[in-house]
């Protein structure tokens, strides 16, 4: 089978493999639509472990199906998550699935990026999602990314009635904008570099957008109603963007850390003013649970996230380097899919 094998965001080769043999309750998937995510081009997050077959948001059907499979069939038109959880340890059983030991190390064989996958037995217990009609391949690619979402917005407590601000309008971004127009904000604003992602964040649904070179605090209290934001998302890993929003969180609100920093990156934080006479919450969000996926699912389904008008590009599996490089220069494109069968 093909596979775009990932040496670097500028370096992705069209190689051949054997396709994946099962063993006892796993299951072949052959991929039909697989979407790069941003983490995919985190370079220094990857380079040490390349080549990688890559991909892990993902829409396809069941091709085989192993041995003791009793629930699926082949045809079965599926996404599936490729971390899954224990459901056993303490840290699921305290609600804290994506901190799982077992979450981390299970994954897809090869990955997304591949005509066809293996699901491991875990997998197929745990993180399989049949696809109703109402689902295209390439909309289940938003599940995983959806789940994601959904899963940083409860540990932040949105809530009806606040204000959020979502720093950074790539794909990330914009589901927080529409996940938190579905809860009910009260207003939401949203900030990026680049004027082509700003006009985006304006299509889905932002009260206002201000330009990261701006005065942000200012400008927010200007679109704000005089306050700054109840809730700060930040979705990019620039040092810039943190201390933006440490300087955009009204007192008693929350800043939610959803994109990593590169390695090894500290932010100097003033206790005093920021966090002991104005009682402001600081926290950070990994992956989704089982629930986060099933209840993702069920938004995208109902059209609740208009998830297919986000698509910007489509794109066969020998052109995956182009994908790549799209989504690394975070420029004029929303959401690639790479289309493995093409």
């Amino acid at each position: 089978m093909r596979v775009a094998m990932w040496y670097s965001n500028r370096d992705v080769r069209l190689e051949e493999m054997p396709v994946p043999q099962l063993g006892p309750g796993e299951l072949l998937v052959r991929v039909e639509a697989s979407g790069i995510c941003g983490s995919d081009v985190m370079e220094w997050y990857r380079l040490d472990r390349a080549p990688l077959a890559l991909g892990h948001e993902i829409g396809g059907q069941i091709a085989a199906v192993g041995e003791g499979v009793k629930h699926y069939k082949e045809g079965d038109r599926v996404s599936a998550a490729h971390h899954v959880p224990c459901n056993r340890c303490h840290y699921c059983l305290s609600g804290h699935h994506t901190v799982c030991d077992t979450l981390r190390q299970t994954n897809f064989d090869p990955g997304g990026f591949a005509e066809y996958i293996r699901l491991p037995a875990i997998n197929v217990d745990r993180g399989l999602f049949l696809l109703p009609d109402e689902v295209s391949y390439e909309e289940a690619t938003f599940i995983e990314p959806l789940a994601c979402v959904l899963r940083g917005q409860r540990l932040a407590q949105m809530q009806p009635g606040k204000s959020v601000l979502v720093i950074g309008s790539g794909i990330a971004g914009l589901l927080h904008m529409q996940l938190a127009r579905t809860l009910g904000a009260g207003r939401v604003i949203a900030t990026d570099i680049t004027l082509y992602r700003l006009e985006a964040a304006e299509r889905f649904g932002a009260d206002a957008t201000i330009h990261a070179e701006e005065d942000l605090p200012a400008r927010l209290r200007q679109v704000n109603q005089g306050r700054l934001a109840d809730l700060v998302i930040v979705c990019t890993g620039a040092t810039s963007a943190i201390a933006q929003a440490l300087k955009s969180v009204e007192r008693g609100g929350t800043i939610l850390l959803f994109a990593p920093t590169e390695p090894d990156v500290t932010i100097p934080i003033s206790i005093n003013e920021l966090f002991w006479r104005t009682e402001i919450t600081l926290t950070s969000s990994y992956a989704g649970s089982p629930t986060d996926y099933a209840t993702a699912l069920e938004l995208i389904q109902a059209g609740t996230i208009p998830v297919r008008q986000m698509i910007t590009h489509r794109l066969s599996l020998k052109e995956t380097g182009l994908g790549f490089q799209l989504v690394a220069g975070a420029q004029n494109s929303i959401k690639v899919i790479i289309e493995p069968q093409k």
